[in-house]
């Protein structure tokens, strides 16, 4: 599980095919404070096991799967990933809770400069648009980000100067692709108000009508 507060960028130095997926291998542009073996490391949103991991350098298989699903089938020699670490339970929450499971690919739409801060419009899947609000929280390859507007099939996002700084936001144009999850929240709430959850010591379906009559609406 992962927060979204980007810890810095990473620089994929190796790629090489592996089993019908791939294997990178990336440097970070921090030091990776005891590293563990095995420890789980969110590269653009993606959650990866990070191996023959040092300070300095971490080796991730990706599976055909996430090549397909993700930006990261895009990678090579040279490109700039977002990176972060998994939360610890003493940890800051200082986003909101990503899992590293990408949701959909969308595409830079549109990039304008409001002043100091930049304004980006993402295309995304409209099966998803429910789970994106105004307000709401949305992970950016990996960025924890507000929504600004959204509509059916796209979204809006301000980003702040140090945001756009110290993440592969900065190098974005019209048309590139990012990774996009949204609120796993939105998801469980959708499960249960769908009926498809019961309370388990009364059998009643936790819907809409449950939640009215026991004061939660």
């Amino acid at each position: 599980m992962f927060t979204g507060i980007v810890q810095g960028l990473g620089t994929v130095v190796e790629r090489h095919p592996s089993g019908g997926g791939a294997v990178l291998t990336v440097t970070p542009s921090f030091s990776l404070n005891e590293p563990q073996e095995g420890e789980s490391i969110a590269v653009d949103g993606v959650c990866l096991t990070a191996r023959k991991i040092t300070r300095s350098s971490f080796c991730a298989d990706v599976s055909p799967e996430t090549l397909e699903r993700s930006s990261l089938g895009r990678l090579r020699a040279g490109s700039k990933v977002n990176l972060e670490r998994a939360l610890r339970l003493a940890d800051r929450l200082g986003g909101h809770l990503v899992s590293g499971h990408v949701d959909c690919m969308g595409k830079v739409l549109k990039r304008e400069n409001l002043g100091s801060f930049t304004l980006f419009t993402f295309s995304m899947e409209s099966r998803l648009s429910r789970y994106v609000v105004e307000k709401g929280s949305v992970a950016i390859s990996g960025i924890s980000l507000t929504v600004n507007t959204c509509t059916e099939s796209s979204f809006s996002v301000s980003i702040i100067p140090h945001t756009l700084q110290e993440t592969t936001l900065g190098l974005l144009a019209v048309g590139d692709v990012v990774n996009i999850e949204v609120d796993i929240i939105g998801k469980y709430v959708e499960k249960l108000l769908t009926g498809q959850a019961t309370n388990s010591s009364s059998g009643q379906t936790l819907d809409s009508a449950f939640l009215a009559r026991h004061g939660f609406m």
